[in-house]
């Protein structure tokens, strides 16, 4: 069966979102840069790296950088951008030699899509096994606190030239939030299912892969993580 993000993360999405905001890469990995989690030399890999916004802003710090994405429209959207070194591949078997990597990075909350958390662990499992001993994980992923506490049911917006509807909801067992999108005057929608975890849950996914969080941030300014914060972004080492 074709899961949600297969389905949605192709030809329509890049359609109904053609331009995500190259600013705020830019801030993600200067804040990463200050940190020396990138630095000139390292190898990188964005993982889920979708269109490849972050890999260009990596690129000119000297990086050397992947994408891997298993989306191949979204991958041919890279390239169309100058991206060559790509990987085609399932976040959750990694298809990359052990210790290789000197960072990992999951950026703009592209983790949470799978129904079983065993598989959400065993992503995890994976990064660890792909990094370098005092190799970094980067987790940029939505804040649940904020978002069960902010959710807006409903909404309108401009996306790709069309007028497209929102709708947000908390799944009935309390574990996802669930938008669907609609395009106006269609007869079709579009659904995204991300997993609340809140960040003790993330951090103990980490700790069970052997990587110990270093920081935690709640903005791409490097601002302390607090419940109110936009964003949960967790900084780990592998030992």
């Amino acid at each position: 069966m074709t899961e949600w993000f297969e389905r949605w993360f192709g030809e329509e999405y890049l359609a109904l979102y053609p331009h995500r905001d190259e600013q705020e890469a830019e801030r993600v990995v200067a804040l990463l840069e200050r940190l020396d989690v990138v630095a000139p030399g390292a190898a990188v890999l964005d993982l889920a790296c979708g269109a490849g916004r972050y890999l260009a802003a990596l690129a000119r710090r000297g990086a050397r950088v992947y994408g891997l994405d298993l989306s191949l429209p979204l991958l041919h959207a890279a390239r169309r951008r100058g991206e060559r070194r790509l990987i085609r591949a399932d976040i959750r078997v990694l298809p990359l030699r052990a210790a290789a990597w000197d960072a990992v990075l999951n950026l703009f909350t592209s983790f949470g899509y799978f129904e079983d958390d065993a598989e959400h662990a065993a992503v995890i499992l994976e990064v660890a096994r792909v990094l370098k001993p005092g190799g970094w994980f980067v987790i940029d992923y939505l804040n649940a606190p904020k978002v069960r506490a902010t959710l807006v049911p409903q909404d309108e917006v401009r996306a790709g030239g069309r007028r497209v509807i929102q709708e947000r909801h908390i799944s009935e067992d309390g574990r996802f939030v669930i938008k669907t999108i609609r395009p106006s005057g269609e007869h079709r929608s579009f659904m995204e299912r991300v997993r609340l975890f809140d960040r003790v849950a993330l951090e103990s996914m980490l700790a069970h892969a052997g990587l110990e969080v270093a920081h935690a941030f709640g903005d791409y300014e490097g601002r302390p993580y607090t419940a109110e914060s936009d964003r949960c972004l967790l900084v780990a080492r592998r030992a």
